[in-house]
C-alpha cells in the first residue's frame, strides 16, 4: 500500500526506523538527483515499512543546507514522499533551547517558525503541478496533530511544550549575542534544519508537524555552556524513547 506519512529523523534519532515491519530500504545515492547525507549519525536512506498497521516512509538521514547543497536539493525527498502518496509530514530534530522554561532533554512540538536561511526552497520557476506559486503559511503546523499530541501527553502525565523554531544556516553554533537576538525575535528553539522541508511539504499540500528535542540550553546566557556533536547525540538518544512514543501517536492519528 502507498505510504500515508513521511517521517524525517534528526541527529541521533535514527533508531525509529528499526521499529518498522516489512522494511524496504533505498539509499539516497541510488535516487537520481538526491544528494547524499554527509553528517555523522545520519544514515542517508529512504525506508518504507509499516508501524501500527500504517504504511509510511522514514527519511533516515536528513540533508542540511550547511553541507553545501541548495535548499531545493535538500527538500527533493519531500516531493518524492508526496508523489508516493504521503499526506502528512512529521519532522524531528534536536535543537538549542531559547525559552528559559526549557530544560535539556525536553520535547517541544513546533507551533510556528522564523526562517532565516539565505536560500528559499521555492525560489525559481514554480511547477504548478506540485503546488501554488505563493503558498499560504498561516496554518503551517497542523492544529489537529498538535492538539492530539498534547492530549496524549496529558494522558501520560508528560509535559509537551509548544514553541517557535528559528532556522539559521550553521554549521557553527550561535554566539551568545545571536542566541540573545533569536530569543528577542520570539524564538523558543534554534536549529539548522527542518524548515525548508516544512515549507516544501506545505507547498505540495501535506499537513505538517515537527517535534524537537532540546539538546542544550542556550538562554539565559548564564546557563550557556560549550556544546559538542557527541553531547547532542547523547541527549537525543536519552530522549529517544519518549520521542518515539510521540511519533507513534502521530502514526496512529494517520490511521
Amino acid at each position: 500500500p502507498s505510504p500515508r506519512l513521511c517521517i524525517a529523523l534528526g541527529t541521533g534519532l535514527g533508531d525509529y526506523a528499526s521499529l518498522l515491519t516489512g522494511r524496504a530500504e533505498i539509499p539516497y545515492s541510488d535516487i537520481p538527483g538526491l544528494p547524499i547525507a554527509t553528517v555523522e549519525s545520519h544514515q542517508g536512506s529512504i525506508i518504507y515499512g509499516e508501524r501500527h498497521g500504517v504504511p509510511l516512509l522514514v527519511m533516515a538521514g536528513r540533508l542540511h543546507y550547511y553541507e553545501g547543497y541548495s535548499t531545493s536539493e535538500i527538500t527533493l525527498s519531500v516531493y518524492i514522499a508526496r508523489a508516493l502518496g504521503c499526506e502528512t509530514y512529521l519532522a524531528t530534530n534536536v535543537t538549542g533551547g531559547l525559552n528559559p522554561d526549557y530544560e535539556q532533554g525536553d520535547i517541544v512540538v513546533v507551533k510556528d517558525h522564523i526562517y532565516l536561511l539565505p536560500d528559499h526552497p521555492l525560489r525559481g520557476r514554480n511547477d504548478s503541478r506540485l503546488g501554488p506559486r505563493f503558498p499560504d503559511m498561516l496554518h503551517t503546523y497542523n492544529a489537529v496533530l498538535r492538539q492530539g499530541l498534547q492530549t496524549y501527553a496529558s494522558s501520560q502525565g508528560l509535559t509537551l511544550h509548544e514553541g517557535v523554531y528559528i532556522c539559521l544556516q550553521g554549521p557553527s553554533l550561535e554566539t551568545p549575542a545571536e542566541y540573545t537576538m533569536c530569543h528577542r525575535l520570539g524564538a523558543d528553539l534554534v536549529g539548522m534544519s527542518t524548515i525548508p522541508e516544512i515549507i516544501v511539504a506545505r507547498h505540495c499540500g501535506m499537513r505538517c508537524c515537527a517535534l524537537s528535542v532540546v539538546s542544550n540550553v542556550c538562554y539565559p546566557l548564564d546557563r550557556l555552556s560549550e556544546t559538542t556533536i557527541a553531547s547532542v547525540i547523547d541527549v537525543a538518544q536519552q530522549s529517544a524513547p519518549r520521542l518515539q512514543a510521540y511519533i507513534d501517536h502521530v502514526v496512529r492519528l494517520c490511521e
